[in-house]
């Protein structure tokens, strides 16, 4: 009889029970039933809060305009006949005018936010492992020059001409009374310059960006919306893999340094494959940003470079705020990001986790 019992267990005596308890205290650091119990309410209740308005963005997708002016309705089948007119009026009717946007979101978003990972990851990795010691006396007669650069363009001196005038005088002035300043900056606060640059509201450096791509001549293109996005993504990209770069183990690359590998093949063989949830967390984040702006790309862009948030805020026309056009073009915008952050989960929860242990 004790071995009929045991046979699925493995072990003598006892028997294996198909259902868990998911209360139950497995080990004395572990949470009592009680306080299970409650995080799982309140989780419970959590998820209800963030997947409501998804639902909620279904639900009015599938209505006529006289049922959302009318409800409201919770439940399709029950409170109302649900429809397809709203998708068929976004997809087909308007298809074309949806469909520029759509891709011009898909290009912008995930081009500015490769580009912001590239460089800020190897930005982070050059603060975390390498002394910087910058002087305020070099980088007073840089912006110095810099100034004199744009002052004499701005009176109609030929720019290459002013640009290799203040080159001259900035590497002469360099050589001479720069070394005597003796007081510079750590890689911390290049860090913090860098991160500094994102209080700075957009409303207050959008019209100088206006003025610059008119100028240039790539105002309302893809080309100024990824520059832009770029510019904006770089700090965070900077601040949250040098985070993530300092709490790896510095032994693996000592230990490759120490075999002859050089620092740029440490940090393709070494540290960019163990880096890669970190990457794909800092690359989801920064393409959202990208992916939702709204202020810099209303602005810059006025009929071929506009994105679909552009296009979502379009639907409040003369006669009041389409609501069922709105849901089905926000329900069109957040699949693919939705989708990319179900699919990379789990790079993504290692990624914040490993960056999250520093010290």
């Amino acid at each position: 009889m004790s071995g009929a019992v045991a046979r699925g267990s493995g072990q003598p005596g006892r028997r294996r029970h198909p259902f868990r308890n998911p209360f139950r205290r497995r080990s004395p650091l572990d949470m009592n039933p009680v306080a299970k119990f409650v995080a799982f309410i309140v989780l419970c209740g959590w998820s209800l809060v963030v997947l409501l308005p998804i639902y909620w963005l279904v639900v009015t997708s599938l209505k006529t305009p006289y049922q959302v002016d009318k409800g409201p309705f919770y439940v399709p089948f029950v409170d109302f006949q649900p429809t397809l007119d709203a998708w068929r009026y976004i997809l087909i009717e308007l298809g074309n005018d949806t469909l520029r946007p759509y891709v011009n979101t898909i290009i912008v978003g995930l081009s500015s936010a490769l580009i912001a990972l590239i460089l800020g990851s190897f930005a982070a990795y050059a603060l975390v492992r390498f002394r910087y010691r910058p002087r305020f006396g070099i980088i007073g007669l840089f912006i110095g020059c810099l100034a004199f650069l744009l002052v004499a363009a701005a009176l109609g001196a030929p720019f290459w001409v002013a640009a290799a005038a203040s080159l001259g005088v900035f590497v002469i002035l360099a050589q001479t009374i720069g070394r005597r300043f003796t007081r510079a900056l750590g890689n911390s606060d290049i860090a913090f310059w860098m991160i500094s640059q994102r209080i700075l509201p957009p409303i207050a450096v959008v019209i100088p960006m206006y003025v610059l791509f008119q100028q240039i001549g790539l105002l309302d293109s893809l080309a100024a919306l990824v520059i832009t996005y770029v510019a904006t993504n770089l700090p965070i990209v900077v601040w949250l893999m040098r985070d993530y770069f300092a709490a790896l183990p510095i032994e693996l690359e000592e230990s490759a340094a120490v075999d002859g590998a050089s620092a740029y093949r440490i940090v393709r063989s070494i540290v960019l494959p163990i880096s890669v949830p970190g990457l794909v967390a800092t690359f989801l984040i920064v393409l959202i940003f990208a992916w939702n702006e709204f202020l810099i790309a209303l602005v810059l862009t006025s009929a071929n470079a506009q994105t679909m948030p552009l296009q979502v805020a379009a639907q409040n026309a003369t006669r009041g705020p389409q609501w069922w056009a709105m849901s089905v073009l926000i329900l069109i915008m957040i699949t693919p990001v939705v989708v990319m952050a179900i699919l990379l989960e789990r790079y993504i929860t290692r990624g914040i986790l490993v960056g999250s242990l520093k010290g």
